[in-house]
């Protein structure tokens, strides 16, 4: 075992946040926030598979951003699905048989529109018939959707990937493979973010989902940290993406950045964890989101 003593070379920039050995898989890695994870990861030379249900959005990002020194690779799956999530682990299994070292389970959905307050309007938080009839619009459905897909589907997928996580793990000498459940800081604050509950408390699951999973996965060497992004361009926050596959969010914002997040932001991020500088960090939920955390 290493002494933990290090020279100068070993601590550069370039070896902390190395992830040219590493092989990925990431959910809704064609747009929005999975697509700032993809890019960091490719432009460092990882291997990064990205899944999404619409098979244009991943072509389209792969045309676009599989520029090296990494790869691209798309692959159409449903992770709400879990007949699908077992074709998906049975496909990257015969197509990295030494194994994977990072899985970022991103994808994700809101089904709030019906109490959203942007496009369903607010309630008279003082009047106790408005608050109940406002939220009382909520579908069942929505909620069970919501939680099929952004808790569900990252249970299911790192289940199933474990093995092949843990395979991978050993690949390189003092490394250790990793999930990176993408939540957001709608699952830690109070209030129903902006009217949408369902979304926040699936927000909220995944985050304890993850926790959970870091110690059951413990003894396998396969590490669970969370991201939980404050507001970054994405199709959820914007409403579309662009031709690029990208959203703009033409804002300012009172943190001390004075603005949303952006890509450099969330491929900082995933970049420590992924590398060998944040080896060590298992079951830490990271606050990309300018400070809003502060009010927690």
């Amino acid at each position: 075992m290493s002494s933990g003593k290090a020279d100068n070379e070993q601590l550069k920039s370039s070896k902390l946040f190395d992830v040219s050995h590493v092989t990925a898989i990431v959910t809704g890695g064609g747009t929005g926030i999975g697509l700032m994870i993809t890019q960091a990861l490719v432009a460092n030379g990882a291997k990064v598979y990205i899944t999404s249900r619409r098979n244009e959005v991943l072509q389209q990002t792969q045309k676009l951003y599989d520029t090296g020194p990494g790869k691209i690779i798309p692959l159409q799956g449903d992770v709400s699905d879990k007949d699908d999530i077992k074709r998906l682990y049975k496909e990257v299994s015969e197509k990295e048989p030494k194994g994977i070292q990072l899985l970022v389970n991103n994808a994700g959905i809101a089904r709030d529109d019906a109490t959203k307050f942007s496009s369903a309007g607010q309630p008279e938080f003082s009047d106790p018939q408005s608050v109940s009839d406002h939220f009382w619009k909520s579908e069942p459905e929505s909620w069970a959707d919501t939680f099929k897909t952004n808790v569900t589907g990252a249970y299911f997928m790192s289940v199933a990937f474990l093995p092949l996580l843990a395979k991978g793990g050993s690949v390189t000498p003092g490394y250790s493979s990793s999930v990176i459940n993408v939540t957001s800081i709608s699952g830690a604050m109070k209030g129903s973010s902006m009217g949408q509950p369902a979304y926040a408390s699936s927000k909220a699951a995944a985050t304890h989902l993850s926790r959970m999973l870091a110690t059951v996965f413990s003894e396998t060497k396969v590490r669970v940290n969370v991201i939980a992004p404050g507001i970054f361009p994405s199709e959820m926050t914007a409403g579309k993406s662009g031709d690029d596959n990208k959203s703009e969010l033409n804002m300012k914002s009172s943190n001390p950045a004075g603005r949303p997040g952006k890509d450099s932001d969330m491929g900082a991020t995933v970049l420590f964890l992924a590398g060998p500088g944040g080896v060590f960090y298992n079951e830490q939920i990271l606050y990309p989101d300018g400070g809003t955390s502060r009010d927690l």
